[in-house]
């Protein structure tokens, strides 16, 4: 598929390396991290306060886009054992858990560039720049959003943006239990299978990938990560 690459890596003249707060609060259950992004989104609308960028894990929980079908659920939902939750990203339904990086970017997108389809293009781009420190060919399919890995999905994307401010992020499979994937139909794509890194690097941890993430993201939003505590992070979001 052919990306004009001037307009996928262009980010407005107006960020000027742009500050990105960075926080990283490690295992945290998906309703409290949902509830941060809605608080963090609600301030840039109140505010146009500083970005910020969580990096973080979930807690086994099952996750569908606000348009998703329910026909991708191989169980049923009320006699589940974990957290099903639908919400206001795009997508179908993906499924979290230790093991796997989920980054939850609040940008706004004014001081980058207003086009959803360059921003899902970006947050693919990390990934793929990730892969390529462990020299993996990451690689976009047309039509789909995500990356995959040799025939392996191993990031899904689903974003939610409303004037322009993004919630809702990637996902990349590091090192989880991937017997949780087997209860659903992933992202609504029943031809393609889901990986992990750990299935080319099996000692591969998280601890070793979010530094790269980390840069990976700075370089392709020409941001300055500015790392902040889990504590400033809930004042941020209980504080608009």
């Amino acid at each position: 598929m052919f990306f004009d690459t001037k307009k996928l890596f262009h980010t407005s003249e107006v960020s000027q390396n742009r500050k990105c707060l960075l926080c990283k609060p490690g295992v945290v259950p998906y309703q409290i991290a949902w509830q941060w992004q809605r608080s963090l989104q609600q301030r840039v609308y109140d505010s146009d306060s500083e970005d910020v960028l969580i990096l973080l894990e979930h807690p086994p929980v099952y996750t569908l886009g606000q348009g998703a079908d329910p026909k991708f659920i191989k169980f049923d939902p009320d006699k589940s054992r974990y957290d099903v939750y639908r919400v206001e990203r795009g997508g179908e339904v993906t499924y979290h858990c230790p093991g796997q990086l989920v980054g939850y970017p609040i940008l706004n997108l004014q001081y980058y560039y207003k086009d959803l389809h360059w921003y899902l293009r970006q947050l693919e781009e990390v990934v793929i720049q990730v892969l390529a420190v462990y020299g993996l060919p990451g690689e976009r399919y047309p039509g789909l959003t995500g990356v995959w890995l040799e025939g392996y999905k191993v990031a899904a994307i689903g974003i939610k943006v409303s004037r322009w401010v993004t919630m809702h992020g990637f996902a990349l499979n590091v090192c989880p239990d991937m017997t949780g994937f087997e209860r659903i139909v992933p992202c609504g794509i029943s031809d393609k299978p889901v990986g992990s890194l750990s299935q080319w690097i099996p000692d591969i941890t998280l601890e070793q990938v979010i530094p790269h993430v980390t840069q990976a993201f700075a370089t392709v939003f020409d941001v300055n990560m500015v790392k902040t505590e889990v504590k400033h992070l809930q004042i941020l979001a209980t504080s608009h």
